[in-house]
């Protein structure tokens, strides 16, 4: 036989040998079951809720990571599973009572039922001493709008009361802002960072169900109790002093007891004619807090690629939740099986379903449950400035955060569709499913914002955050939007989000399948997905390459 004969038999006989891909497999292999398993044992009352420095920490930290270690998935920072996020825990005792003198006649809010308060700076306690309220409609700076809520405004040592959302809400006015779509000037964090940057003392915000997209239960929620913070060398001492809520019907109390009565403050704000004014009332509170210092944790593991291992995508999605609260309705965990057990059991899912391939990708695939995101997106900050990853080498960040067990729905909404390029890899795979992609059809709550895939954006990072929306397949359009307003309104951020049996987890399955398979694509390939044209995070990208 001839040598070169020879050679082409041992190339036949190799190739032969090569596995098939089995990538159908397993994507079919992402499964109800598995999801409704990992639900449960999240949401289950042992993890206690899920709670940073507690013991629901260890217990949710410890099972992610005996999940991926039965997977063969690697430790994904150096040789160990997690990174550490350090971290402040604040407990306030606040004032039963905030006092506003001046005006018609003195008033007193409860706490609680009229405000909630906090404090960054980490200190025993703070107070506010009839510091001057100053009404600065929506506190919002925007030279690219032509917008300055603080102009000729003298805010240094007084206090603003501004509103939820921004001037372009209930508007579809694209050149208004966004229009209805909440721009990062609507986000309470930026309300409250720029009230800092002005001098001011202390900042309050009007909540209203439908500007803040939550009911006003949700911020007693998150506004009480332990909160915590990422450790800071000024001890966050550039932060107002006090930071809070007020009920809409206590700002309308504050505003008639000037002469304001019938005063449309949203109406009026959104104006270009608006003059932020002083309301001519001063306002006392204080609180004591109690002060922690400790580490959280993210939980990071890989999946190596074959060719260029250094380039990653990362799943991400916030393991955290309140932990042990104020009761309500005699049930003081909140489980947080929707928010966000449906999310860690899909990255989960995901990445078996990574472990059950027999050629292995070319790029590597990095799993992040990430902690502390109730408490403002911190455990994704923390990794944002101390990234494990070289983020020129993250192709992508395929984040997710509450997909409702709902059945299967339709539409796969993409919260800041129009971003990146991802949005197209999203439609390939959607597609597959017999489905179809929408916009977020509730642009104005601000979501791009509210999940970790910001953090991740932030430094470049396309990102994409999409889930099941509301066409249900089996009830309608109109049944899936009142599944999510009932969600919202009864079980966002309370005790009753629990795992029950009538979970149909379906949709869930179908998302984690479409984040399976963008997932994959990307890492077989060897291009990197863009930001669009008008992304304010294109030239974050541009500049780390």
């Amino acid at each position: 036989m001839k040598k070169s004969t020879i050679v082409f038999a041992m190339v036949l006989t190799i190739l032969g040998c090569t596995p098939k891909e089995n990538f159908q497999e397993a994507y079919d292999s992402i499964s109800e079951e598995g999801l409704k398993t990992r639900i449960k044992a999240l949401a289950s009352d042992e993890f206690l809720g899920r709670m940073p420095f507690t013991e629901g920490e260890t217990k949710t930290i410890n099972y992610l990571k005996g999940e991926f270690q039965k997977l063969g998935l690697k430790p994904g920072n150096d040789d160990s599973y997690f990174q550490e996020v350090p971290l402040v825990e604040l407990t306030a005792t606040v004032d039963p009572q905030m006092k506003i003198a001046g005006g018609d006649a003195d008033i007193a809010l409860n706490y609680w039922d009229d405000f909630v308060a906090l404090t960054r700076r980490v200190t025993d306690s703070v107070r506010l001493e009839d510091s001057e309220l100053v009404f600065a409609g929506y506190g919002t700076i925007a030279p690219e709008y032509g917008w300055n809520d603080y102009k000729e405004l003298d805010v240094k040592g007084k206090t603003v009361v501004v509103l939820i959302n921004d001037p372009g809400f209930g508007t579809e006015d694209k050149s208004f802002f966004k229009g209805n779509e909440m721009t990062y000037y609507g986000r309470w964090t930026y309300k409250y960072e720029e009230a800092a940057r002005q001098g001011a003392a202390g900042i309050i915000i009007i909540h209203e169900t439908a500007h803040a997209s939550y009911p006003f239960e949700v911020v007693q929620g998150g506004w009480s109790g332990a909160n915590l913070y990422l450790e800071n060398p000024d001890n966050n001492e550039s932060r107002c002093v006090i930071e809070g809520w007020i009920s809409e019907n206590s700002a309308n109390r504050i505003f008639a007891n000037m002469g304001m009565k019938d005063y449309n403050f949203y109406e009026e704000a959104r104006q270009r004619t608006f003059k932020s004014f002083a309301l001519n009332q001063r306002l006392s509170v204080g609180l004591k807090n109690k002060i922690k210092r400790s580490k959280s944790n993210n939980v990071i593991a890989k999946y190596e690629g074959s060719e260029q291992p250094n380039e990653t995508i990362i799943y991400s999605a916030h393991w955290d939740h309140f932990g042990v609260g104020k009761p309500v309705n005699g049930d003081s965990i909140y489980n947080g099986a929707v928010d966000n057990g449906t999310g860690v059991a899909a990255i989960v899912q995901v990445a078996e379903a990574f472990a059950k391939l027999n050629v292995p990708t070319k790029r590597s695939v990095v799993f992040m449950a990430v902690t502390a995101e109730e408490q403002g997106l911190l455990g994704s900050a923390h990794y944002a400035v101390n990234p494990i990853y070289d983020p020129a080498k993250t192709v992508a960040n395929l984040n997710v955060d509450a997909i409702r067990p709902i059945g299967r729905v339709n539409d796969f909404s993409i919260v800041g569709y129009g971003q990146s390029e991802l949005d197209d890899y999203a439609q390939r795979a959607v597609e597959k499913q017999g489905r179809y992609i929408t916009p977020d059809p509730h642009p104005e709550s601000g979501g791009f914002f509210r999940s970790d895939h910001f953090n991740f954006a932030s430094i470049g990072i396309p990102a994409l955050y999409g889930k099941g929306a509301t066409d249900s397949e089996a009830n309608g359009k109109q049944w899936g939007e009142e599944q999510y307003k009932k969600y919202t309104s009864e079980n966002y951020h309370k005790p009753s989000d629990e795992y029950s049996e009538d979970f149909n987890a379906e949709g869930v399955k179908l998302d984690a399948q479409v984040l399976f398979d963008i997932g994959y694509t990307l890492a077989n390939e060897s291009v990197f997905p863009k930001w669009k044209e008008g992304s304010e995070f294109k030239v974050i990208r541009e500049g780390n390459n």
